[in-house]
């Protein structure tokens, strides 16, 4: 499969940019969710927010807590609930896994991203295990030596070349 960024079928809906920073993402799934037509609506409007957002194994289903879906302001009295519980669609065996590596280890499950593929609103969820302070404070020191190695290796080119 192509890359995300190539990949003509997929389109961003909404993104939880603090997961890479807040924890280590140790495996992905794809997800389907489990909502309502207002909501749909609201999710291609741009009014979905996965900042402060879990999923939850209950039973032998998997739930999206806490992810904020705006209200679609033409929905009248049809509105959802803007914090409500939604279910993610996955096969029993990613279920059976997911329960198993949340609780034997502490991970935890953190979705990722909102997005469109082939019109349907996809969830992307990841195991994930807390980054302490100095991890934190090491993935910055090593992107910013990264930067500005990059940034050396591009200025020697340019001065090469002329």
């Amino acid at each position: 499969m192509a890359s995300r960024a190539q990949d003509p079928r997929l389109k961003n809906l909404a993104l939880n940019r603090q997961a890479g920073h807040y924890y280590h993402l140790l495996e992905k799934f794809e997800a389907g969710i489990e909502l309502t037509g207002t909501e749909v609506k609201a999710i291609r409007d741009g009014k979905a927010n996965l900042k402060d957002s879990y999923a939850q194994v209950k039973g032998n289903e998997v739930w999206l807590i806490d992810c904020h879906i705006g209200t679609y302001l033409p929905g009248s009295y049809q509105n959802h609930d803007m914090l409500r519980e939604r279910r993610l669609l996955l096969h029993r065996r990613e279920i059976d896994k997911l329960r198993g590596r949340t609780q034997e280890r502490g991970l935890t499950i953190i979705p990722t991203r909102l997005y469109l593929k082939n019109n349907f609103i996809k969830c992307e969820i990841a195991l994930a295990k807390g980054k302490t302070v100095w991890d934190r404070r090491e993935t910055i020191r090593r992107r910013t030596v990264d930067r500005e190695t990059a940034q050396a290796i591009r200025e020697h080119q340019r001065r090469h070349q002329r």
